[in-house]
């Protein structure tokens, strides 16, 4: 992994020999047809958003697809729109374009299209081209950077899917100023999610920097994201297909994914999730005796400046968040293997967890 910047372009390399690829990330970028337009082998691309950034962007980058054969297709917006049969209609949209194996899908969006779009990539006669142009906060420092791409079950989220690399990661900052507030915020649970899992130095710079980064303030906010992705590319390059290391990415997920689930995906954003799921998973550290609660507390601290959520929706059963959990794509053998920490900075991986311990975490904070 490499990493060069400027005052206002920051570049990260996600070395992964053959299929490494740029993460670039600044103001302008959309607009920037010559640096993304390279990333484009062949004559045809499918362009798939949402129905909310489509009037917003499309536009900018139908511009730099010029002289192409292309065409777009809109989600309308939200996770439970992360689905199989959208999945069949990108594919459809695709040979209804003559789509050949140089095609290239370019997901404009935030984690949802940038999923689907991937996986629509990953299946197209056995794997095509993608360029992830994320446009929310969240995408932007996690969703578009690693190649996991999938869709959503009934029985759980991203049960379905296929590591696929993008090509490229344009990462403009100015969309994020049309970006609601609760979905900004939501971003920042995965920034704060990267410096609790392995940068006790980044979290003590968000702690000084929450101010500014609630008012969106370019300078720090390009910074918290350059650092971010710096951290995930990392971790991507050593372990790609998480066979280890980069499971430590889903501090937080294992409750989240459930409590999303629970709530069908309409209750909570997936970044809100991971923040209330980041802090049962630390009161359940600190339970199991691997960490202390004033670092518990300190993550609390840290979630309520940014404005996240730290408690279980109203309503929620603990034994069915439970029963959820244990579809987890990281459990082996029929036990739970969970994402703790021994404090900010410090999370590792832990198999065989004690299911009572994990159940009183639940109902303590079920309401």
């Amino acid at each position: 992994m490499t990493t060069t910047s400027d005052s206002r372009l920051h570049t990260i390399d996600v070395a992964l020999g053959a299929r490494s690829y740029p993460v670039w990330i600044g103001p302008g970028l959309l607009s920037d047809h010559a640096r993304w337009r390279a990333a484009l082998r062949g004559r045809h691309a499918l362009v798939i958003s949402n129905t909310t950034v489509a009037p917003l962007y499309l536009q900018r980058v139908a511009e730099g697809l010029d002289g192409l054969h292309w065409s777009s297709f809109l989600l309308d917006d939200g996770e439970a729109h992360k689905t199989f049969a959208n999945v069949g209609r990108a594919l459809e949209a695709l040979a209804q374009l003559g789509a050949t194996r140089d095609a290239c899908v370019i997901a404009l969006g935030g984690g949802v299209v940038g999923d689907l779009a991937g996986f629509s990539a990953a299946c197209w006669m056995r794997g095509i081209d993608f360029i992830q142009m994320p446009t929310t906060l969240l995408a932007m420092v996690d969703s578009s950077v690693g190649g996991k791409t999938g869709v959503n079950l009934p029985a759980g989220k991203n049960l379905v899917g296929a590591f696929h690399q993008p090509r490229a990661v344009i990462a403009d900052i100015d969309t994020l100023t049309t970006l609601p507030e609760r979905e900004y915020r939501a971003g920042l649970a995965e920034v704060v999610k990267g410096a609790a899992i392995g940068d006790p130095d980044f979290f003590a710079w968000l702690e000084a920097n929450a101010a500014a980064l609630n008012a969106r303030d370019t300078a720090p906010l390009i910074e918290a994201v350059a650092r971010k992705v710096q951290y995930k590319a990392g971790v991507v390059a050593r372990d790609e297909t998480e066979q280890g290391e980069r499971a430590l990415l889903n501090l937080g997920h294992t409750f989240g994914h459930a409590l999303e689930t629970a709530g069908k995906y309409k209750v909570l954003l997936h970044g809100e999730g991971v923040a209330v799921g980041m802090l049962l998973a630390a009161q359940l550290s600190e339970r199991l005796g691997m960490s202390a609660a004033a670092d518990t507390a300190r993550l609390h601290r840290l979630l309520d400046a940014v404005g996240l959520p730290t408690t279980i929706p109203p309503g929620m059963d603990a034994e069915q968040l439970l029963a959820l959990m244990r579809l987890d794509k990281k459990n082996l053998a029929g036990t739970l293997r969970l994402i703790l920490w021994r404090g900010v900075g410090r999370a590792e991986i832990v198999g065989g967890v004690d299911e009572a311990a994990v159940l009183a975490v639940l109902r303590d904070n079920c309401r």
